[in-house]
């Protein structure tokens, strides 16, 4: 008793999923990320290039933010810290039926609450709006006066409605994932949210064809209610391929439970335990996305396209936070949690390893977004309506966000260490700590930069986007910082041991540094000059083999165990 053997036909022998290395656990997790992401990065790229960096951008990402209460504060974060351990422990108990009825009320009890958060969102749609994106207000005055065409508020109220059932739905899906990962199943879970990212994409293709819209189109003959109606294929393909992405999980869920009873009862065995946890966990959680519906809000305070662009970095930034944090994160969390407070030396061993493996593959991605993010961006986004001035401005907010990637990245490890240690309130004041920090950076660099044009810098494009968005990306960057020193030290306290590896990160950074080198040589020499897709493709290639070869040759261990979990 006390540990799950999921046996599959492999190969002609039998596998022991159970006994698989935590590493290859780690590796279906990253693939299952990457590949969503991946596809996000397309769904992101012909959105920019439908949309580029105007009105419709701007709802585009503002609407899509507006909801995220309901899955940042009850989704994976939240089961992480919350479901994940008590499940997990019932699991390694031997007491699968007690599980299963406890998975079965906190379904009951996070569908009730969903559909209430749902309905009220669709409800106070409009004054949602016009509190989160305050500089959207003076729109209706200005399209009266003829100063603009679109009125943005109006426009994200009708996406709003759109993108809270989307929302909804994406969190009851979180629950499956805290099921399936509990079980050591990573591969449905992860690879589920394809399903929405290619609903999102063959909807915005189809209703472009129909109405013989292309991406390679530029602005200038196209009408706003042409990218209102593209606008609108975008938020009802999120709310099919969410449907789709909880539905598919569920046959794997079926196989795993054992004695799942839906319910709404706080008395079944682990609920209130759970509950107990849920509130620390949503102050945290709650701080973080108080914080971004702050940013949201400034950013609707500047210039129009500054929550576009702002938009358009944060997919290429929260790609390594993913990949590299969360992929480790949520295949170690599970395993700290069955050691638990049995040997604080064990768990600050397994911490440590996946801090370092974590790190190993976001250093180079935070210094290659510093030194190639404008060749990255052009890659990804140009095109269309996305133009070089907006390739400027995401560049400069990007190489900003980039120099606390790395602490965020080792914050989102650190965490659960205290997770499974059952302290969900260190975490939380943290947030809050950084959600502070951030402000205090933010709102006067922000104003003062929105005075600077983007082509006064750069020599290109127009005058009509600013560098207001930058001082945004600033505040997040030295908060991060703060977050990571300070969780490092609070666990050092708790466990007696040091975690974030100086020396380690030090040696990365110089194998960085050594492998750009080569990769300016050549696009100076070579691809300067191609178009801005193979430019990008090729260069981040060879910088990506040039470090991953050196650390090869450096014989860095962290390489070794990321190629453990490939095979």
């Amino acid at each position: 008793m006390g540990k799950i053997r999921l046996v599959h036909k492999h190969g002609g022998k039998m596998m022991d999923e159970a006994k698989t290395p935590e590493g290859n656990r780690a590796s279906v997790v990253a693939l299952g990320i990457l590949s969503s992401r991946v596809l996000g990065l397309i769904r992101w790229s012909l959105m920019a290039r439908y949309f580029g960096s105007g009105a419709h951008a701007d709802v585009l990402r503002a609407a899509f933010q507006a909801p995220n209460a309901l899955q940042n504060l009850l989704g994976e974060g939240t089961m992480s810290a919350a479901f994940i351990p008590v499940y997990s422990k019932m699991i390694e108990e031997g007491r699968p039926e007690a599980a299963g009825r406890f998975a079965g009320s906190i379904l009951g009890l996070l569908t009730a609450v969903v559909c209430a958060g749902v309905l009220l969102g669709v409800w106070l749609a409009h004054p949602i709006c016009s509190v989160l994106m305050r500089g959207f207000v003076g729109d209706a005055a200005e399209v009266v006066a003829g100063l603009r065409e679109v009125d943005r508020l109006l426009l994200a109220v009708d996406m709003v409605r759109l993108a809270f059932p989307m929302a909804g739905i994406l969190v009851l899906s979180s629950w499956a994932l805290g099921v399936l990962n509990s079980h050591r199943r990573f591969l449905m879970p992860y690879f589920a949210p394809i399903l929405w990212n290619v609903t999102i994409i063959g909807s915005l293709l189809g209703v472009g064809s129909v109405i013989g819209f292309t991406p390679g189109d530029n602005g200038a003959s196209i009408l706003p209610e042409t990218l209102t109606r593209l606008l609108t294929a975008v938020f009802l393909g999120g709310v099919i391929g969410g449907l789709m992405q909880f539905l598919i999980q569920l046959p794997s869920v079926a196989f795993v439970i054992k004695g799942f009873r839906l319910s709404l009862s706080t008395r079944v065995d682990g609920v209130r335990q759970a509950l107990a946890a849920v509130g620390p966990a949503l102050a945290g959680r709650g701080v973080a996305q108080l914080s971004a519906y702050v940013d949201i809000l400034l950013a609707t305070l500047l210039v129009e396209g500054a929550v576009a662009s702002i938009g358009y970095a944060q997919v290429l930034y929260i790609l390594p936070i993913s990949l590299f944090g969360l992929s480790v994160a949520a295949a170690e969390l599970p395993e700290l949690t069955r050691i638990g407070a049995s040997s604080f030396t064990r768990m600050a061993e397994r911490i440590r390893a996946g801090l370092r493996q974590g790190l190993f593959l976001a250093v180079p991605t935070a210094l290659g977004y510093i030194a190639l993010g404008y060749v990255i961006i052009g890659a990804i986004y140009r095109g269309g309506l996305f133009g070089i001035d907006d390739n400027w401005l995401t560049y400069f907010i990007l190489a900003t966000y980039s120099l606390g990637l790395l602490a965020t990245v080792g914050s989102r490890l650190l965490q659960n260490g205290f997770w499974a240690l059952g302290d969900t309130r260190t975490p939380a004041r943290m947030a809050l700590v950084r959600a502070i920090i951030a402000l205090v950076v933010a709102i006067p660099a922000m104003f003062a930069l929105d005075q600077l044009p983007v082509s006064q810098v750069t020599g290109a494009g127009s005058s009509t986007l600013y560098f207001g968005a930058v001082g945004l990306a600033a505040g997040s960057a030295v908060a991060a910082w703060v977050e990571w020193i300070f969780l490092g030290w609070a666990l050092k306290r708790r466990l007696e041991a040091a975690f974030i590896p100086w020396r380690a990160v030090a040696e990365m950074i110089l194998i960085v540094l050594i492998s750009l080198i080569p990769t300016f040589a050549f696009w100076y020499v070579v691809t300067q000059n191609w178009s801005p897709l193979w430019s990008g493709i090729t260069v981040t290639a060879l910088f990506a083999a040039t470090y991953l070869n050196l650390s090869n040759l450096r014989g860095r261990s962290e390489l070794k165990a990321w190629l453990g979990r490939l095979r």
